[in-house]
This record gives C-alpha cells, structure tokens and sequence, in this order.
C-alpha cells in the first residue's frame, strides 16, 4: 500500500482523523476533506510528520461543484485515487414529530448525498485504474434504528444500499467498495451523552466497553489493504457484539 493516494472526507476530526492516522502509518498518502479548512490543515499538516505527502481540501459533500473540485485537485497534485473513505456526516437528532424539514434534508445531503457524489467522482478515476478501494462509513443505527434519529438512520441505511449498489456495478472493474457500520464509538460528540443513557448502552454491548475511534479505523484499513481484494458490498459490523 506504500505510496497510495486516499481522499478521506470529514478527516480532520474524530473517526476520520483516526483513519487518516491508520492509513498514514500504512505510508499511505493523504487527502483530508472538511468543511473547516483550517482543522482539515491541521491534521493534513500533523500526518506528514510520519513521513507521507498530504494536502487539505475544502468542500462540502453535498455540493457536486465542491466534489468535482476536490477530485480535481487531488489528480493535480498524485495523479490518482486508490482509497475513497466516505466519512464526513452529521446529526440534527429530534423526535420525528419535532424534526424539522430543513434537518432531515441536512443530514441527508451530508451523509447520503454526499457518499454518492463522491462514489461516482472516484469511480470515473478507478475504472480507469482498473483499481480501487471505496469504504463508506454507515452506522449501527441504520440496522437497529435510534430514538431521535430518523434522519440520521434512515441515512446511514441508505448507504448500506448504495455501497451494495455500488459493488456491483464495479465489480469486474478492479474496484471494492465495503462500508463500516460503527456502534457507539466513544469520540467527542458522544461525551456529551448523558451518562444514565451511556450505561444503558453500555449493558448492550456484550463487549462490556465502548468502542475507540482506532477499532474503526483498524477495519477500513483492513478493507483498504490488498488482503480484502475479494470482499465487495459487504458490512463490517464494529460494535462489541451490539448488534448481530
């Protein structure tokens, strides 16, 4: 995998920061994709230091012209993209009754949109490799459903169809495209859980313990690697035996 281009959206923080890292530490180099350029930065800048080339890239997934330009830009500056990790989502989290319409298009512009716009740039380039690695980052939520989130589930389960979808359209083209469906990962965005909500999740999990961002990572690094090159349209289920 040395000397491979990955384009990872939402890798300037949290989960995706956290595969960045992984794919990094694989000599792997490094597209990191936000909406916050300067937390994108960041992080770009903090991965050379293990020795790869990396640039930040602005966009919004949602917006084609902003995904158009980011693949654009990174053919510019390597020449290719081997690994797409579709990770950039968000949260507008309220009963269904309460969840304003501008909420659930939010979320799925973001999470859903966003993963087939840039599926469909980074298959353009790897059908002319005849190579590529697309992981798409769902949820346990879009299998089990979540109180609050029927934006954000429904979402997530529309990229489990979309990656299988996508599978097939490009098997026979060189390309794999898998997605990690994470359960409750402990990050920044999940401390401010309330704590009587937090072990009663936690006595969900027959694991006994939360997941970290690198058990996330450690799968789509492995779905990435050459070792996975004959599993497409699959979901990696990483949740401590949450859901089977």
């Amino acid at each position: 995998m040395t000397g491979q281009i990955a384009v990872v959206t939402g890798g300037g923080r949290g989960i995706g920061k956290s595969i960045a890292e992984a794919l990094a530490k694989k000599s792997i180099n490094l597209v990191i994709v936000g909406t916050n350029y300067e937390v994108a930065a960041e992080t770009s800048f903090n991965l050379q230091r293990l020795g790869i080339k990396s640039i930040a890239v602005k966009a919004d997934v949602s917006n084609s012209s902003d995904v158009k330009n980011l693949f654009d830009t990174t053919l510019n500056e390597f020449g290719r993209v081997d690994i797409l990790v579709n990770n950039a989502g968000i949260t507008r989290d309220a009963l269904i009754i309460r969840m304003k319409d501008e909420d659930w298009d939010k979320v799925i512009n973001i999470n859903l949109k966003g993963t087939f716009l840039c599926c469909k740039e980074a298959v353009k380039i790897m059908m002319k490799q005849k190579y590529g690695r697309i992981i798409n980052i769902s949820s346990i939520v879009g299998f089990m459903g979540n109180i609050g989130q029927a934006n954000y589930s429904a979402s997530k389960a529309g990229i489990a169809g979309l990656t299988k979808s996508i599978a097939k359209e490009y098997a026979n083209r060189g390309i794999t495209v898998n997605a990690v469906a994470p359960g409750f990962i402990t990050t920044a965005m999940t401390e401010t859980i309330p704590d009587n909500i937090k072990n009663e999740m936690l006595r969900a999990i027959p694991m006994s313990r939360f997941g970290t961002p690198d058990d996330v990572a450690n799968a789509v690094v492995f779905l990435a690697s050459p070792d996975a090159g004959y599993i497409t349209g699959q979901i990696l289920h990483v949740n401590g035996g949450m859901y089977m």
